[in-house]
């Protein structure tokens, strides 16, 4: 009985980790969505550039405090004018926090004052459970080769407090800035924090 109690909870964690098709240093898994105005982005029309993965619900707590500063915008304008491409993945399901109908999703974005290159509709969950995202935020980078080189937290800030922005490490800035450097950099994955992903 003993064995049975631990070998179960193994497996079911074994399950749960492969069911993401997402690995570092491997191929980002492919994928097509469709952004506010209804246009299609796929990942592999990207291939060349760096690319940012930006898991978002715009209802929780951990994710006003990187755009009520400011910082989620700053951060995307920045990369982007450098050539990066940032792609905030909403994978709130309808009826779920964070999931908003068409008519009323581009006022928000607007009032966001976003500065991504394409915010996109995830709302039955397939890509956001094919790269195992779990939070919001949760972030994501790939190279130009399309490889995925860092999957985890924003920052080493996982509180909602405005004012730990100013004084968090900052992952994703750290990685951006030496990768386009063409300089290694660590980590290449940290545990994520923040909401649950709103899947169904």
């Amino acid at each position: 009985m003993k064995i049975i109690k631990i070998v179960i909870p193994v497996l079911i964690l074994t399950i749960a980790l492969w069911a993401a098709n997402a690995r570092l240093s491997e191929k980002a898994p492919d994928f097509k969505l469709k952004d506010v105005s209804g246009e299609v982005h796929e990942l592999s029309d990207y291939k060349g550039k760096y690319v940012v993965l930006e898991w978002v619900n715009f209802g929780c707590p951990f994710v006003k405090k990187h755009y009520n500063s400011g910082n989620m915008q700053a951060l995307q304008k920045k990369f982007t004018e450098k050539g990066v491409v940032w792609l905030s993945v909403c994978s709130s399901a309808p009826g779920k926090q964070g999931h908003y109908q068409a008519d009323e999703l581009q006022d928000v974005l607007n009032e966001k004052g976003v500065h991504h290159t394409a915010y996109l509709i995830d709302e039955d969950g397939t890509v956001g459970r094919k790269y195992g995202a779990k939070t919001t935020p949760h972030m994501y980078i790939i190279n130009p080769k399309g490889t995925l080189v860092y999957a985890g937290a924003i920052d080493d800030k996982p509180s909602t407090k405005l004012a730990d922005v100013q004084t968090a490490d900052n992952y994703v800035v750290n990685i951006l800035q030496a990768a386009l450097a063409d300089k290694e950099f660590e980590p290449k994955s940290t545990s994520p924090y923040g909401c649950s992903v709103k899947y169904d």
